[in-house]
């Protein structure tokens, strides 16, 4: 990999450098209208959809096949896993793509084919278990929860083989046009909130087992036929939108040789063809990064160990603390579950709203003031979920076992307040890793990569230690959401005093790169 000085050379200086010393060339893209960047974007409803369903349903289904809630939590790790280990090869691998359909798009069908696998085995994994023998009777389902497992972290691959690519492809598409990239992270994020919403509904419905009568067999239930039922819808939105991703992108396609063609198939460019070994390009990747990227990969580490305790136990939260029900026991969790969903929808509303009005709410603020404020509002909001747990634990309920309706409307209205600060995770980390990145000549695959890391590490350390906090402290989510809460806390001041002063958009200064110069011709194989 180039490491270049702080200016990037032009395409004919990079051509007359890539046939002089194999460094790697990237041609500028053209200025692609908006309509093509929010088709392109499209897709992110589609994987969202499944990620919404998984989200809200799975942790209470994971506990009706028989794993205690202080293991729940353990299931996650296949996410962060995998996300540490294939995104940031499959971005590594689609900068350097060869194939004629383009460097992004095989990725992103194929993620997709993966994720209609995943939860076909997921949705599935009660009957299969039943057909290689598990009982029944309310015994732990050990071969059902084997199958499940491995839908689970498919699943987790395909979304994370799609996204990156995705996000790459939005960049490329973009190029060096810092405000466009905004808004196109920006479309993806609306897209996500679509998703979430259309999820999120679909989870609270209660009823699909009446509409696809088939998905009710000795094995699967009433609430094993409804998330069934849900991932088979999954599998067609994601179908419907992966096409409509893949046939707007206009790719310029890598040579066979290595190169960029051109419309008539004549490479323009030699790229170097001699890849080096994935691992040691991202962890000499690294050595490169400047202060102000290590800013954001942090806030962003930070930012995620707030938000995965409630991405982990949301509806097993409003099901377990707020409706006082067991997985195992009664309609009251599930009634809970069902009530969570809707609250996540909520939030998925304002998630999309927020998406659309951040481009200018950066404008007027700046990006990382944004990032900070968003940050701390998720302090707050998590804060009142632990002011509400605790009273819940102190309350008598009336005799129906039900809470009373203020507690389930504060529930549901930090639910929807959380929407606006997840627009904010899901869209200017990713904008500002890309622009400060740019300098460095680090392939967008790479970039997408790198902060990658920085979500996924928290989500280890958030998988491993907090359902057996939790179970310390009595059993319930509290534990995890006060570690989020510190964590959205810190990292909002973080961001407002460190990154509080830049836009996404200038996020470079000379003084910032100045050590790179001194390495500009420095080649990492």
């Amino acid at each position: 990999m180039t490491v270049p000085g702080r200016h990037r050379p032009s395409t004919t200086a990079m051509a007359a450098a890539a046939e002089a010393g194999g460094r790697e060339a990237v041609a500028l893209p053209h200025k692609v209208p908006r309509r093509q960047l929010l088709r392109v974007a499209s897709v992110a409803c589609g994987v969202q959809f499944g990620w919404a369903l998984q989200l809200s349903l799975l942790t209470p289904y994971v506990q009706e096949l028989g794993i205690p809630h202080q293991w729940a939590s353990l299931v996650w790790l296949c996410g962060p896993l995998s996300g540490l280990i294939v995104q940031p090869f499959v971005g590594h691998m689609s900068d350097r793509c060869a194939s004629p359909f383009g460097r992004r798009r095989p990725y992103i069908v194929g993620g997709a084919a993966a994720i209609s696998t995943a939860v076909l085995l997921v949705g599935f994994s009660a009957d299969i278990g039943s057909a290689l023998g598990d009982p029944g009777g309310g015994e732990t389902r050990y071969r059902a929860i084997a199958v499940y497992l491995l839908g689970f972290w498919l699943l987790d691959v395909g979304n994370n083989t799609t996204q990156g690519p995705c996000r790459a492809l939005l960049a490329d598409l973009t190029g060096k046009d810092h405000r466009r990239t905004r808004v196109a992270n920006a479309y993806f994020s609306l897209f996500m909130a679509l998703g979430n919403i259309l999820g999120y509904a679909t989870g609270s419905f209660s009823r699909w087992f009446s509409i696809f009568p088939f998905s009710v067999t000795s094995a699967c239930g009433i609430n094993c036929a409804n998330l069934k039922s849900a991932f088979l819808l999954d599998v067609v939105i994601l179908a419907i939108t992966t096409c409509i991703t893949v046939l707007s992108a206009k790719e310029t396609p890598l040579s066979s040789a290595g190169g960029l063609m051109d419309s008539a198939g004549e490479t323009q460019v030699q790229l170097n063809t001699e890849h080096e070994a994935f691992l040691w390009e991202l962890i000499g990747s690294c050595r490169y990064l400047t202060m102000p990227i290590w800013m954001v990969l942090i806030v962003t580490a930070l930012t995620w160990i707030g938000w995965f305790p409630f991405i982990l136990f949301d509806t097993d939260w409003m099901g377990r603390e707020i409706y006082k029900g067991d997985p195992n026991e009664g309609t009251n969790y599930q009634t809970g579950v069902r009530m969570g969903s809707s609250g996540l929808l909520l939030n998925s509303v304002v998630l999309g709203c927020t998406s659309v009005v951040l481009e200018k709410i950066c404008r007027k603020w700046g990006a990382g003031l944004t990032w900070g404020i968003a940050n701390i509002l998720m302090f707050l909001c998590f804060l009142a979920m632990l002011i509400i747990s605790s009273w819940a634990k102190n309350k008598e309920y009336p005799q129906n076992g039900l809470p009373p309706d203020g507690v389930v409307i504060a529930s549901l209205v930090i639910f929807t307040i959380l929407g606006a600060p997840l627009a904010v995770t899901y869209t200017i980390p990713y904008a500002m890793i890309s622009a400060r990145t740019e300098p460095l000549g680090f392939g967008q695959g790479l970039a997408m990569g790198i902060l990658n890391l920085a979500i996924v590490m928290p989500q280890v350390l958030i998988s491993v230690g907090s359902g057996p906090l939790d179970q310390l402290f009595g059993g319930g989510n509290s534990p995890a959401f006060a570690v989020g809460a510190l964590a959205a806390f810190v990292s909002g001041l973080v961001a407002i005093i460190d990154l509080g002063q830049t836009s996404v958009g200038s996020f470079v200064e000379p003084a910032q790169v100045g050590p790179i110069s001194e390495v500009s011709r420095i080649l990492v194989r």
